[in-house]
């Protein structure tokens, strides 16, 4: 058994979809990024990438890659499940939190834990997604962006 950790964070500030955890929450403005700027999914695939001991997410997703501009960060994901797989783990289970403000993010939270444990290959009841926010504190607090904290467990 392994164990890994993986944090990200983006500014608001882009006119597209707000995209966490693969799915599309309703709100005025998108996340900043070179790809659809998904803290959850980055979050977790970090986790993954640290716990198997394969560098980290800008290691493999370089965010200087044209051919990544605006891609689905569940492809991401998936390519490091199978990633994991040619290296002999899989994954176990995902615990995650994001930090936001704004906007309320419990009603997706059932939908984020289906489609990242689909991908995963792991039943809903080992994705754990919650959501706090940053109490007004800092940048987060502000409402200036949203960040992402995961730990993930492979064998």
């Amino acid at each position: 058994m392994r164990i890994g950790i993986g944090y990200d964070v983006h500014a608001f500030g882009e006119q597209r979809p707000l995209r966490l955890g693969g799915v599309e929450v309703e709100y005025d403005q998108g996340l900043r990024g070179h790809s659809d700027a998904d803290v959850l999914l980055h979050a977790i695939t970090d986790a993954l990438l640290g716990a198997a001991g394969l560098g980290d997410i800008g290691q493999h997703f370089p965010p200087d890659d044209a051919s990544l501009k605006g891609v689905d960060s569940m492809t991401l994901l998936r390519h490091v499940v199978g990633l994991l797989g040619t290296v002999g783990y899989t994954v176990e289970n995902v615990d995650a939190t994001v930090v936001a403000e704004k906007p309320i993010l419990q009603p997706y939270i059932p939908r984020m834990r289906q489609r990242i444990a689909v991908v995963l290959g792991i039943p809903e009841t080992s994705v754990s997604v919650k959501a706090t926010t940053a109490e007004g504190l800092g940048a987060l607090g502000r409402g200036e962006g949203i960040a992402a904290l995961a730990a993930a467990l492979i064998k």
